[in-house]
This record gives C-alpha cells, structure tokens and sequence, in this order.
C-alpha cells in the first residue's frame, strides 16, 4: 500500500479522529512527540473531536496526558471503558460480571495448565493478580494487589481479564485462549510479550467507540481511525477510513483502507497534517 495516498482518496473531511495509543501515537520509548501533541491539539481545538481508543487502563492514561496539551477523552480496556478525563468520569462500562469470570478462569485453567491470571477491576483504576503473575509495568502497591485465594480473582466485576503462560507466540497463544472461551469472551492482543486479553463478549474497541460517537450524532462513516495490532482490528473494520501504521501488525495491514508512516516517524500526525491541511 501507498503510504502517502493522494489527497482525492482521503476525503471527505473526517467528522471524529479515533487513535490507538501505544505503538500508534507512541514511540517505543512511549513518548509522544511534540510535533503529534500539536497536530492533535491543533484539530480539536478547531472543533473536530479526538479520541483515543486504547487497551491501556485508565491508570497509565496519565503519562499519556502529561504529554499533550489536555487530556482528550479515551475508550479504555479495549472499549470496556468510557472515560471523560475533564470530569474524570466514567461514562459507560461493560465488565465481566463475577460469575462469567469465573467460567472464564475455569475454562482457561483447563484449556492451559500453566496459566496466569489478572483482573483490571474499579474500571481499571486497580488490578488484582494471581501471586505468579508478572508485572512488567505496574509496581504501586495502593493500587496493584496480589490475591490470596483463587477465588478472589472473580470477587467483583472486572472490565479486562489478563492471561499470561510464560513465553508464548502472541497470535498463537490467543487463538487458543479464544478457542477455549468461544462464545463466552472476547480474545485479542495489543503486544508482543505473550498477554491475551480478554473482554466481555461483544465488547471491542469498535463496540465502546460506537456508542461513544452516538453520543456526538456521528456514525462509522464519519471516523477516521488508526491502529496497530490485532485489538485494534474491530475499531479499523467498523470504521469509515482505516489507516495502518507502518510497524503494524499483518492482521492490521491486511484490512486497512490505507498506512501511513511508522509511529516512530510520526505517522498518524503526518496523516492528519495532510488530511486537516487540504479541508
């Protein structure tokens, strides 16, 4: 595909810009260059609303928000969450409720024996983990917690279920947990590290970003959106344009309408600077 596609093939104007965060607006060091921070404030603040759509709890919106010039709103936990972050406010949730979680443990304990298990609770201000669970990333003890009992792990609703079994092929080990929950979850992966997570049935990133632009009167044929990696997959689907980062993964590649540049040279920036430029 043409990274820089004519300008005739990216109008009409978008009516709403929906972004992925990390490895979309990111760079690997998980910063936000200045240049995106200005294009983004740039269309907002000339009435065109931003969102970010991410798999990111609302905890590590934070850094994120540090980073540009005002928080813009966010749909967290792959859709599971809508967060208002001037009222910090959560608009919407759609969690696992205990008694599905407990299923899904079950059926993933069966289907993999050595699997480890943490739940993003409080919409996804707290996590709760199994003792064997890895954190890579989260460390505070006054929100992160490790259970005492298997059964705490389904002792209120939780907005993401996160499954780790040592060192595992991303896309392989998330067609098994799917296989294993078909019907009852949803599966996908936003990394590389070997973490499956998993939502509510019919809860996506394309589920929780309609029901946002519902609220604004707006459509899928009104959003232009950008992603990464397979989570990231129901959000380009649905919406009117789909671009692709450079980096991105096969599965996002092979349904994008277009892709742009790699995050680590500004790609969805450079696209909407051409997009906004020529409106």
């Amino acid at each position: 595909m043409d990274p820089t596609p004519p300008l005739a093939t990216i109008r009409p104007t978008p009516r709403l810009v929906a972004t992925d965060i990390d490895g979309t607006l990111l760079g690997p060091d998980r910063t936000l260059s200045p240049y995106t921070a200005r294009v983004l404030e740039r269309i907002s603040t000339r009435g065109t609303p931003v969102v970010l759509v991410t798999g990111r709890p609302i905890r590590w919106l934070q850094v994120v928000y540090e980073q540009l010039h005002a928080p813009l709103p966010a749909i967290c936990a792959n859709g599971a969450v809508v967060y208002d972050p001037a009222a910090d406010e959560v608009l919407r949730a759609d969690p696992l409720a205990p008694d599905l979680l407990a299923e899904v443990a079950r059926r993933l304990r069966a289907a993999v024996p050595r699997v480890s298990l943490a739940v993003e609770v409080v919409d996804s201000r707290q996590m709760r983990h199994e003792a064997h669970f890895p954190l890579y990333w989260d460390a505070d003890p006054t929100v992160i917690r490790a259970i005492e009992t298997p059964e705490e792990l389904h002792a209120a609703p939780a907005v993401k279920l996160l499954a780790r079994a040592g060192e595992q092929d991303p896309d392989r080990f998330t067609s098994v947990v799917a296989e294993a929950l078909a019907g009852l979850a949803e599966a996908t992966h936003s990394s590389r590290s070997g973490l499956v997570e998993i939502s509510a049935s019919g809860v996506t990133k394309a589920a929780g970003l309609a029901w946002y632009c519902s609220r604004l009167g707006l459509s899928a044929r009104d959003v232009l959106a950008f992603g990464d990696m397979p989570n990231d997959v129901p959000m380009l689907t649905w919406a009117g344009r789909a671009v692709a980062v450079g980096n991105a993964h096969h599965a996002v590649l092979a349904i994008a309408d277009e892709v742009t540049a790699a995050n680590t040279e500004d790609g969805v920036a450079t696209y909407l600077d051409r997009v906004f430029s020529a409106s």
